[in-house]
């Protein structure tokens, strides 16, 4: 997969690392953005008869998403480990060494089996998960499995059936400006809170926890804070899920209107993956690219990777993927994101005033962009 430098605009991710030593603070909260949302699922637009004049009584449609939502979306608080002198550690810690720390974030329900969904940075390096429901019960929950480059995480509870209420996953490729959405969560740990807007822009490319972009994300103006992050964007008009909301981008790192959701076409075939029992591999090309006239620059050839390998050069312009033209960075990097691992694929590329056509195979994404080491 490719891997692209953050915006220089200030894109602020909203970790549960923001968080504080147990009991080492007064009232000291903190929270990660966090979602509660879910319920019967339903694939209908919810639609509210017509009420008499003379009614006394009034139902919003949102109204109705919220009943049916909100019970299938739970707090996370997660427990994990911090050095005494971690700038994830604000308020320090007596004598140095390890001290706990306890976060919150959201998750919400995928099936009848107790699988909930997540964002991976809610969930990293946790040492104990518990979930709270939205009648206030509480039950302790396993990690599943994680995958950084989507920032999608499962965790598990073992509760009966009936006390789950699954929402339903819709379809993100579909998703366009001005359709109507809502985000149910916590933000600054008020839980239950459901937040309206609408869909703002598609397609948009935010960073992953390991540097790595995830493209195809869903930008909306739903207000989302800390205590958001892992919860649902809902479609109001099929009442189904379309993102996992998980970053902001503001001055004040709080909410301007500005913010992004994981796209769920990608996170739900990391959710199966994950629960099948499987390891989540992406493909890999090993380049640095920006957008330029009629493909995707190459500044960076990381070495040894597939295109170092195969003699890719910094400068080159790639504008073929496998017969797909290549019109951006975003396009390659979506093109490669769909590829898979140890696939061999044909690209065309201009290089000086002539085009050129190369054959490589895909490798495997490492762990993290921040490893790679350009070749000149």
């Amino acid at each position: 997969m490719n891997f692209r430098p953050a915006s220089p605009r200030l894109r602020c991710v909203l970790p549960l690392a923001v968080a504080v030593a147990i009991g080492a603070g007064a009232g000291a909260g903190a929270y990660a953005l966090s979602s509660h949302g879910s319920g019967t699922p339903s694939a209908s637009t919810v639609v509210v008869p017509a009420q008499p004049a003379s009614s006394t009584k009034t139902v919003d449609s949102l109204t109705e998403l919220y009943k049916q939502d909100a019970p299938g979306v739970v707090d996370i608080t997660v427990v994990s480990s911090s050095s005494a002198n971690s700038s994830n550690f604000p308020f320090g810690a007596p004598g140095g060494g390890t001290q706990k720390q306890e976060a919150e974030g959201t998750g919400f329900e995928i099936d009848s089996k107790g699988d909930i969904m997540t964002a991976e940075h809610v969930v990293d390096g946790a040492t104990s998960i518990k979930v709270q429901f939205d009648d206030g019960s509480t039950s302790s929950a396993t990690l599943v499995g994680s995958d950084k480059s989507t920032d999608t995480a499962v965790i598990h509870v073992d509760v009966p059936a009936s006390k789950l209420h699954p929402l339903a996953l819709g379809s993100s490729a579909s998703s366009q400006p001005g359709q109507s959405v809502v985000a149910i969560g916590s933000p600054f740990g008020l839980a239950e809170t459901m937040t309206a807007g609408i869909v703002s822009a598609t397609n948009r490319t935010i960073t992953a926890p390991n540097q790595f972009s995830i493209t195809g994300a869903v930008q909306t103006d739903a207000a989302i804070n800390h205590g958001n992050s892992g919860g649902p964007l809902i479609d109001t008009a099929t009442n189904t899920v379309i993102g996992i909301n998980d970053q902001i981008e503001s001055g004040s790192n709080d909410n301007a209107g500005v913010g992004f959701a994981v796209p769920i076409d990608r996170a739900k075939v990391v959710a199966q993956t994950l629960i099948a029992g499987h390891q989540v591999r992406h493909a890999y090309l090993g380049v640095l690219i920006r957008s330029a006239a009629g493909g995707a620059r190459v500044s960076c050839v990381v070495h040894g990777g597939p295109a170092d390998s195969a003699g890719l050069k910094v400068g080159d312009v790639i504008t073929k993927f496998d017969g797909s033209a290549i019109t951006s960075a975003d396009t390659l990097t979506t093109a490669v994101t769909t590829a898979t691992p140890g696939a061999k694929v044909h690209l065309s590329l201009r290089r000086g005033g002539s085009t050129q056509q190369l054959s490589l195979t895909l490798g495997s994404q490492p762990s993290s962009a921040s490893n790679n080491n350009c070749s000149q």
